[in-house]
């Protein structure tokens, strides 16, 4: 039995550590950490299954700091929980993940303890946080793969994944919308395994929260279909673990956890006030503070001898424990099942199933061609067939992505089948942004899947999906203005720009079947990097490689698709997905009249970054300044490849309503407009020359 002195003293080090290391940085959010350090002491000291010498075993517990401003709570017990670090070959390195050092430079350059939480940054992070709601939607993700691996792994008497999720949101979480989302879709799936601590101080950056929010949390949370409890004080211990002993006990929904909290606890001044929530207290509050801890006031970055050997005896022995238990179960597990054992331990190092890209579809030369996503939907469940841990959805819209997995097994992901590899995320493309974030940090290979023109809704997570270099798949489909008759709305045109403006995603539009079957070939082989995936929905004819380049040049991220006789050009055309088609169509009839032209297909320009200055240069020669490029979007950033003198084909307005024919015609998407954008380039060209 531990007497109250330890756990209060381990407590009030969690708030002073906090507390010091705002202040030391002169900035971030003190108030959050002291108010809620009962919650999050209790939840990690008598409740988490989770292992400080191996922070990512797979059975692990799951802990989401969604309110990721307070992040010198979780820093805080990273360090007093004595949790190793991890290196990129996930191989723990015996260094501590977070030293006493970081924590005093926290917020500073090159510390392991910045601003936000941030995966892969800082070892026991599952997740980065500090938007407001992403967090809790990730942690959906993580409960469904949870409940999905356990149905494709678990054998009687082995039950190797059953871990729970345990997400720490605030007001502000409940206020975002796709905390909305993403808690609907969790009722509905009865996630058992979810259990969101909701901090309820009623504070805010502009004050209390009923300036802008006085909805009934609970009500709402009763009626998708969530167990919620409520804990009065977070101080309370006793009710904490209580309340989150209801939760481990429920078995046929999630739990909510509201926690009344004061922001700021301790702080006499600033107590209960926003001026606890986003600046440091000042000094003189925090010896304030201190003092009412009974904490000597002038310490600062104290941890007490016997804190962190008392976490070691909690936390620390329960969580070695049953990874020591869970390690033996699949020693056995690996000579009874091996071919599962070997799935498990690929998909934990996102390694690929020996001999996956067997089968992967060779598309015959066809004028009338076959749609992008006809063509990857071909591709995916030859793909899926091969890796069994690849699974995924759409936002309600599966019959027109065509992202359906149709082969014997598949099967959907519901409350009355975890083992479905069919996903249905419903119309809410924010949260099965963020569920696929969650999918993959657990090791599962996501995808997820829209209309290209509602990537927008996504992008926040997509976003963080590249800031933690994870591997998720975003395909969108209906990629132009060749969506046609849907008008405006729905023909997306600043979408891919916005999409390459994000450091570290995969973009790729294939002009082609083939080209489509080379992207999924790129995709699957990442490890550290998201990828989107653009499809047309019209046919676009499949181009005859024995006249044309392979489609393999899709690795390159560009290549000399069609080019002048000799290899000597005198002018460029670019293009990507289905105005490469038509840029074939002209570079025949220029080629007919003498003039030496090339195609070059440029379906992805990150892949095309990556390569050396000779390749590019031998690609797109310098010396050649007569450059089109052709794309039904924004010409943002084609510059860079046509230069200053080249022309861009693009959308510079939005679309409008009709069949596609006359949008090509209305916005120049024909071969009439390229052709005479040629003859303007190579006159430029030639006056030039005659200047010069």
């Amino acid at each position: 039995m531990r007497t109250h002195s330890i756990d209060q003293q381990c407590i009030n080090t969690i708030r002073t550590l906090s507390m010091d290391a705002v202040q030391a940085a002169n900035s971030g959010h003190p108030g959050t950490a002291m108010a809620l350090a009962p919650v999050v002491y209790t939840l990690w000291q008598d409740v988490l299954r989770f292992d400080p010498d191996d922070p990512i075993w797979p059975n692990r517990d799951r802990f989401v700091l969604s309110i990721g401003h307070a992040s010198m709570l979780l820093y805080s017990m990273l360090h007093l929980c004595g949790v190793k670090a991890v290196n990129p070959a996930y191989e723990t390195v015996g260094e501590l993940s977070v030293r006493l050092e970081d924590i005093k430079k926290f917020r500073q350059l090159d510390s392991k303890c910045p601003g936000h939480p941030e995966y892969r940054w800082t070892s026991g992070v599952e997740t980065t946080t500090g938007p407001l709601g992403q967090g809790v939607a990730t942690s959906v993700g993580m409960a469904m793969a949870s409940r999905w691996m356990g149905a494709h792994f678990n054998r009687p008497d082995f039950h190797m994944i059953d871990y729970d999720v345990y997400a720490l949101c605030g007001d502000g979480c409940m206020m975002e919308g796709i905390s909305g989302e993403a808690a609907s879709l969790a009722g509905h799936l009865k996630l058992s395994n979810l259990c969101w601590i909701y901090d309820s101080n009623k504070i805010t950056i502009e004050g209390r929260t009923d300036l802008a929010f006085t909805e009934d949390v609970a009500t709402r949370f009763l009626a998708y279909d969530w167990n919620v409890t409520r804990v009065s004080d977070a101080n309370d211990l006793a009710t904490l673990a209580r309340a989150l002993t209801v939760f481990r006990h429920c078995e046929d929904r999630p739990t909510l956890i509201i926690v009344d909290s004061h922001i700021g606890y301790g702080a006499p001044h600033k107590q209960d006030s926003s001026a606890a929530h986003g600046e440091p207290l000042g000094e003189e509050e925090i010896k304030l503070a201190k003092r009412w801890y009974g904490w000597p006031e002038e310490a600062k970055f104290l941890v007490p001898d016997g804190v962190p050997e008392h976490f070691q005896h909690g936390m620390g022995a329960r969580g070695r424990t049953a990874r020591e238990q869970w390690m033996a179960r699949f020693t056995a597990y690996k000579l009874k099942f091996p071919e599962l054992a070997d799935s498990l331990y690929r998909m934990q190092r996102r390694q690929l199933p020996d001999g996956w890209e067997k089968d992967l579809p060779i598309f015959p030369a066809d004028q009338k061609g076959l749609a992008g996503r006809d063509a990857s939907a071909q591709v995916l469940n030859v793909v899926a067939r091969r890796v069994p841990w690849l699974i995924g959805g759409s936002a309600d819209l599966t019959p027109s992505t065509k992202t359906r997995l149709t082969f014997e097994g598949d099967g959907d992901f519901s409350s009355a089948d975890y083992g479905g590899r069919n996903l249905h995320f419903g119309v809410r493309e924010h949260a099965m942004g963020a569920i696929l974030n969650g999918l993959s940090l657990s090791k599962v290979r996501a995808f997820g899947s829209g209309f290209l023109i509602f990537s927008d809704y996504a992008k926040p997570a997509i976003r963080l999906s590249a800031i933690m270099e994870i591997p998720v798949i975003h395909i969108f489909t209906h990629d132009s203005i060749g969506v046609g008759e849907d008008g405006p709305t729905h023909q997306p045109i600043e979408q891919l720009a916005a999409l390459r403006a994000i450091p570290g995603l995969l973009v790729i539009r294939p002009a082609d079947a083939n080209e489509v079957t080379e992207a999924w070939r790129v995709i699957m082989r990442l490890h550290h990097q998201p990828a989107v995936l653009v499809l047309s929905r019209q046919a676009l004819p499949t181009l005859d490689r024995t006249q044309y380049a392979p489609a393999s040049g899709l690795a390159q991220g560009a290549y000399v698709l069609a080019d002048a006789p000799g290899g000597k050009p005198e002018i460029l055309l670019l293009a990507t997905g289905s105005e490469v088609s038509l840029c074939i169509a002209v570079y025949e009839r220029l080629i007919a009249e003498g003039i030496q032209a090339r195609v070059v297909s440029m379906p992805s320009w990150e892949l095309f970054e990556r390569q050396s200055q000779t390749y590019r240069d031998q690609v797109l020669p310098p010396n050649v300044t007569a450059r089109i490029s052709v794309e039904q979007a924004a010409t943002t950033g084609w510059d860079r490849y046509v230069g200053p003198a080249g022309t861009s084909i693009g959308m510079n307005t939005f679309g409008a309503s009709a069949p596609l024919k006359a949008l090509q015609k209305k916005f120049g998407f024909t071969p009439e407009r390229l052709m005479a954008a040629v003859k303007e380039q190579l006159a430029h060209v030639e006056t030039s020359h005659t200047r010069g």
